[in-house]
């Protein structure tokens, strides 16, 4: 259901559909107990709201999606390239990207302007959920995933499907030249009136996708904005840093 026009908790990729043991979702800002700056359904431990409404927030969320809080896998995430491969449902610490070949556990990123991406690969039965933020991006950990993957489970681009979620547009992330010197001239535009760079977050993750093999029909990509369509997603750079947390998910379901 399309989170714009409805009051849904959850944004789900069309491209899945295919595979009904895979729930891959992103959350929105929808349909939870956080009061403002949080409002509503704020996921985010490391944020001001309250614990309790959290909880809630995240026990209502992860049940639209038939998953328990002990079937969930998560990290305290420090914007770097290290790759985790869980076995088990647990909170981890220092870790950006996700893999696991384990049957219902939820795997989860947290974002509220970063880009998410979660990535099933058909063959091999593998799942990987992504945090990429621009320094992630530049470090290439979607890439690096992909490689993690391959080197233990031997997938390959052809069998691997990809869903690039909501995050900061390329049109509200204007960036300094320190930041902009770190990408390619594809992935960035010089605006002349702000005398700015405004970097492609989204279309530089894709980039690493079609690099390893990811056929481009296998790949999908939001269409929607944090920072434009605030009124569905949290922002932190919209909000100057007081609002809540989203989460991307995927998980493989032993009995869909």
């Amino acid at each position: 259901m399309d989170p714009l026009k409805s009051s849904s908790r959850c944004y789900k990729p069309n491209l899945f559909n295919s595979f009904p043991n895979i729930v891959a979702a992103q959350s929105t800002r929808l349909g939870g107990v956080s009061p403002p700056p949080f409002e509503s359904l704020n996921l985010g431990f490391f944020t001001n709201d309250h614990f309790q409404n959290v909880r809630e927030n995240r026990i209502r969320f992860f049940s639209d999606l038939g998953f328990t809080e002990g079937e969930v896998v998560g990290s305290f995430q420090i914007h770097e390239d290290r790759i985790l491969t869980a076995h088990e449902a647990k909170q981890y610490e220092n870790y950006d990207a996700i893999i696991t070949t384990e049957k219902n556990l939820l795997l989860t990123v947290t974002i509220a302007d970063c880009v998410p991406v979660l990535i099933y690969d058909a063959e091999k039965e593998v799942v990987a959920a992504i945090h990429a933020g621009w320094r992630g991006t530049d470090a290439e950990i979607v890439r690096k995933t992909l490689e993690k993957m391959h080197y233990k489970y031997g997938s390959k681009g052809e069998n691997c499907f990809a869903y690039i979620g909501t995050c900061i547009d390329e049109s509200s992330f204007e960036v300094g030249n320190i930041v902009a010197k770190r990408f390619e001239a594809s992935f960035k535009r010089w605006d002349e009136t702000k005398q700015k760079f405004f970097v492609d977050l989204k279309k530089a993750n894709e980039a690493q996708l079609l690099e390893f093999g990811l056929p481009k029909s296998q790949i999908e990509i939001s269409p929607y904005s944090t920072v434009i369509n605030n009124e569905t997603y949290f922002s932190h750079r919209k909000e100057n840093g007081q609002t809540g947390r989203m989460l991307a998910v995927i998980g493989m379901k032993n009995n869909p």
